[in-house]
């Protein structure tokens, strides 16, 4: 059976183009190196900032918030091999200059990383 074709050998023709938000985005991905920001054109015309690559995150420490550098990504809950190639998710457990954290927002979504100290 040839795809896209009628039983009568005639063509499928789509009844419209896909609409600008119907579209699929590629996938942001994170990953710990030197901070690099990109600037999205989003729906309304507003911009959003997305990052590409941090080496710092803002930590609550239970008082206040401190910024701190990230030395290594220890785990991640979604993907073990996400750790391996130093990926920075929501939920992944990163080693910072300050001591353990859990990164509370998404990267990927917004310009920056913020996290909370684990007690140990």
């Amino acid at each position: 059976m040839n795809q896209g074709r009628k039983i009568t050998g005639g063509k499928y023709h789509r009844l419209r183009k896909t609409r600008l938000h119907e579209r699929h985005v590629q996938e942001h991905i994170v990953i710990l190196g030197e901070t690099k920001k990109k600037t999205l054109r989003v729906r309304g015309g507003n911009q959003k900032i997305i990052l590409l690559n941090a080496n710092s995150a803002n930590v609550s420490t239970g008082k206040e918030i401190k910024k701190a550098g990230i030395i290594n990504v220890l785990e991640t809950p979604q993907n073990k091999f996400m750790a391996r190639q130093n990926r920075l998710t929501k939920g992944a457990i990163i080693e910072t200059s300050l001591g353990k954290a859990r990164i509370t927002n998404r990267p990927s979504q917004e310009g920056q990383i913020n996290a909370i100290l684990i007690k140990e």
